[in-house]
């Protein structure tokens, strides 16, 4: 019998990148002058990033940084799904960031049928919140890859479990 190879499409992201990340901004922002006595802070939840700052402008300022450390740490900005900026206490704003992690049951369905479109002798399958694509051919496993690399998606994907 033909080996069986396969791969997972997954969207994830290293959760202590984040946390070193966030970490990393809230030190530059505590020491930039111009963040001096304004009271800007980042709050890193279980499920999403919160911005506090005295203006707009300076919170559009925490976005730029938080992200460049983001990418710094090699992490995608599609992990950051920005709310809108809305009034908070003392005439300060806030901005909820929420964290996007798995495929959703529509862009699963959709990568399905993109894969299947690269070549149907492969078999894509949804568990959960990844695809396992299978196939005996390990040619068409990196072509799927490739062309999934080519596709713009909402959130990151990842391809691990290579076999």
């Amino acid at each position: 019998m033909a080996q069986e190879y396969s791969f997972d499409v997954v969207s994830q992201f290293d959760r202590q990148e984040l946390v070193n990340a966030v970490n990393q901004a809230q030190r530059e922002i505590a020491t930039r002058y111009d963040f001096k006595d304004t009271g800007a802070t980042i709050e890193l939840g279980s499920e999403e990033i919160t911005l506090h700052g005295p203006s707009d402008f300076k919170l559009k300022s925490m976005l730029d940084v938080l992200q460049g450390k983001l990418v710094r740490r090699q992490l995608s900005l599609k992990i950051l799904k920005p709310g809108a900026i809305e009034p908070a206490a003392r005439g300060t704003v806030r901005q909820t960031l929420t964290l996007q992690e798995g495929l959703s049951d529509e862009l699963a369905r959709d990568l399905v049928k993109q894969i299947k479109q690269v070549s149907p002798k492969v078999q894509p399958r949804i568990q959960g919140d990844t695809i396992r694509v299978s196939s005996r051919e390990k040619d068409l496993l990196q072509q799927v890859i490739q062309a999934l690399k080519d596709v713009d998606t909402p959130v990151p994907l990842q391809f691990i479990n290579y076999r």
